[in-house]
Parts: C-alpha cells; sequence; structure tokens
C-alpha cells in the first residue's frame, strides 16, 4: 500500500449510493475513511463540481467516441496536466494553479519584518 491505514478519505455528498453499506465496507476493507458532508451545503462540492464539468467540457464530449478506456485514461492524464500547468486561470490572476501555489509558498515563507515599541 502506497498509504497508511487511515491516511485517505473519500469525502462524498448524502446521495444514497454514498451511504450504502456495501461502500462503507468497501472503504473500510480498503482503510479509506468515509466522510459524508452536510445536507443542502452546496459549498461542499462547488470546486470540484465545477472542475468536473469543465472536464467534461474541455476533454470527454469533444473526444466521443471513446473507444478504449486507455484512451480515456491517457486523455485524462493529459488534460490533467495541462489544466494545473499550462491552462490559465483568471481566478487566481491568470496563472495556471501549479505558479498560484509556488507563488503562495514563496510568499508565506519570506521572513517578516517586525517592529517593538
Amino acid at each position: 500500500m502506497p498509504y497508511a491505514q487511515g491516511e485517505l478519505m473519500d469525502h462524498s455528498d448524502a446521495g444514497s449510493q454514498y451511504a450504502s453499506f456495501a461502500l462503507a465496507e468497501h472503504l473500510d476493507r480498503a482503510g479509506i475513511t468515509a466522510s459524508i458532508g452536510s445536507v443542502g451545503d452546496a459549498y461542499d462540492y462547488a470546486l470540484m463540481e465545477s472542475t468536473i464539468g469543465l472536464f467534461k467540457t474541455e476533454l470527454i464530449k469533444p473526444g466521443r467516441p471513446w473507444k478504449t478506456l486507455s484512451q480515456v485514461e491517457l486523455a485524462t492524464a493529459e488534460w490533467i496536466d495541462w489544466y494545473c500547468h499550462r491552462r490559465l486561470h483568471g481566478e487566481i490572476g491568470h496563472v495556471p494553479p501549479v505558479e498560484y501555489e509556488a507563488n503562495h509558498y514563496m510568499e508565506s515563507k519570506k521572513p517578516q519584518v517586525t517592529t517593538t515599541i
């Protein structure tokens, strides 16, 4: 296992497929903690649903018909690489997420000047 017991969490909404005993048992056997978000909390999934929407619009629908699972897997890996390293995101200053994150950590690691009176 590339992770320790209890390090992974499956967070989902309260849909019946996610609240089933079968899924809970499967996650437990795999050492994955189950987590269900609060009912009616749209903000819980806003980012994920937005990203999945972009994924479908930019990759899945235009690529139809997909002939094999391998095609989808490779295209997905390429899309994620592009999305994280080259796609410009307006919400974060028209830079790719990797650049935004790097800038954030560079700023947060700068020594802070303090004064005393």
